[in-house]
C-alpha cells in the first residue's frame, strides 16, 4: 500500500502542474490587466505603470509563472489586493468556520441518506417508495435561496430558535448556536439528491446473485440490506462523498453570505466582487490539491471496505 501511495503522489505532480498552468494562463489572458482594476477609473498611465511594477505583471510571462510556482511551493501568495492582508492568513482564518459547517453536514448527510436509502430500497415499487421519490424531486426543484429565506423567517424571526446571523471566537458556541440553522438548511437541501443517488446504488446491488444466495440461505432481509448490500454499495457512496467534499467547501458561499459566516465560500465571493486575483488563485490551487488528495483517500477506503480491490 505504501508503494501505491508514493506512486499516486508522484502522479499528482504533473496533474498539479497542468492545473497551475491553466490557472496562470486563464488569469493572465482572460482576467485582464489587474493594474487597470486596482487603479480605478480616475487614473493616469504613470499610476498604472507603477502598479504593474509593484505587482510584477510587467515581467515576461515565464518570470511571472516562476513567481507563481514559488508562491505555491512556499505557501506564500503575497497579500490581498483589496485588504492588504496576507493571503495565507486569510485562508487559514477562513478555513475553520467552513469546516465547522461542512464536517457535521457531511457526517449527518451521509448517515441519514444511507439509512433512508436502505429503507426506501427495501420497499421499492411501493407507494412509500414513489411518494419519497416524488418529495425528493420537489425538494430538488426548489432553490436554496427559498430554503434560506423561509427557514430564517420561520425558525429565526418567528420562533427565535436560532440566531439570524453571527459568529464568535468560541468553537462550541459556533457549532451549537450559530451553525445549527445553516447546517439544517444545507442538510434539507442536500438530502433529496443524495437519497435518490444512494437508493440507485443500493438497487443496483439488490438483484445481484450474492443477494439471492443470501436470501436462499435464510438470511433475514434486514441483514441482507444492512450488511451484504450496503457493503458493496459503499464503494460508489464513498466515491460520491469524497468527490463532493472540495465542492462543498466552495459551494457553501450562499449560506456563509446570508448568515455572516467568515468562511472560504464567502471569501471567494468577496474576492470575485473585488477582482482580488491572489486570493482567488490561492483558493483554486488548494481546492485542486484537495480534490486529488480526497481521490487518493477514497481509493484507500475502497481497500478497507472490500479486500478484493487491488491497488495498482
Amino acid at each position: 500500500m505504501l508503494a501505491y501511495i508514493i506512486r499516486r503522489i508522484w502522479q499528482m505532480i504533473p496533474t498539479m502542474l497542468g492545473v497551475v498552468l491553466l490557472i496562470f494562463f486563464l488569469f493572465n489572458w482572460v482576467g485582464g490587466d489587474p493594474a487597470y482594476i486596482l487603479a480605478g477609473k480616475m487614473s493616469n498611465p504613470e499610476q498604472i505603470e507603477n502598479i504593474r511594477q509593484q505587482l510584477g505583471v510587467d515581467q515576461p510571462y515565464y518570470v511571472q509563472l516562476w513567481i507563481f510556482i514559488k508562491q505555491i511551493l512556499t505557501f506564500d501568495y503575497g497579500v490581498s489586493w483589496s485588504t492588504g492582508e496576507s493571503v495565507s492568513q486569510i485562508i487559514s482564518t477562513r478555513l475553520g468556520p467552513s469546516l465547522t459547517l461542512l464536517i457535521p453536514l457531511t457526517l449527518l448527510q451521509t448517515v441519514i441518506s444511507i439509512i433512508l436509502a436502505l429503507a426506501v430500497a427495501s420497499v421499492r415499487g411501493s407507494l412509500t417508495d414513489r411518494m419519497v421519490m416524488m418529495l425528493c424531486t420537489i425538494g430538488m426543484s426548489i432553490s436554496i435561496l427559498v430554503y434560506i429565506i423561509v427557514f430564517q423567517y420561520f425558525f429565526a424571526y418567528q420562533l427565535s430558535w436560532f440566531p439570524v446571523q453571527g459568529w464568535s471566537d468560541s468553537f462550541s458556541e459556533n457549532l451549537f448556536k450559530y451553525a445549527l440553522l445553516p447546517i439544517l438548511i444545507m442538510l434539507v437541501v442536500s438530502i433529496a439528491p443524495t437519497l435518490r443517488l444512494y437508493r440507485s446504488f443500493i438497487l443496483d446491488e439488490v438483484n445481484q446473485d450474492y443477494v439471492r444466495t443470501a436470501r436462499a440461505k435464510g438470511v433475514t432481509e434486514s441483514r441482507v440490506f444492512g450488511v451484504h448490500v450496503l457493503r458493496n454499495a459503499s464503494i460508489p457512496i464513498v466515491t460520491d462523498v469524497m468527490a463532493s467534499l472540495p465542492a462543498l467547501l466552495i459551494g457553501a458561499f450562499l449560506i456563509e453570505r446570508f448568515f455572516g459566516i467568515p468562511g472560504i465560500g464567502r471569501e471567494v465571493i468577496i474576492a470575485v466582487e473585488r477582482s482580488d486575483f491572489p486570493v482567488i488563485k490561492a483558493i483554486t490551487v488548494y481546492v485542486a490539491a484537495a480534490t486529488m488528495v480526497f481521490n487518493l483517500i477514497a481509493d484507500l477506503i475502497y481497500k478497507l471496505i472490500d479486500p478484493r480491490v487491488q491497488l495498482k
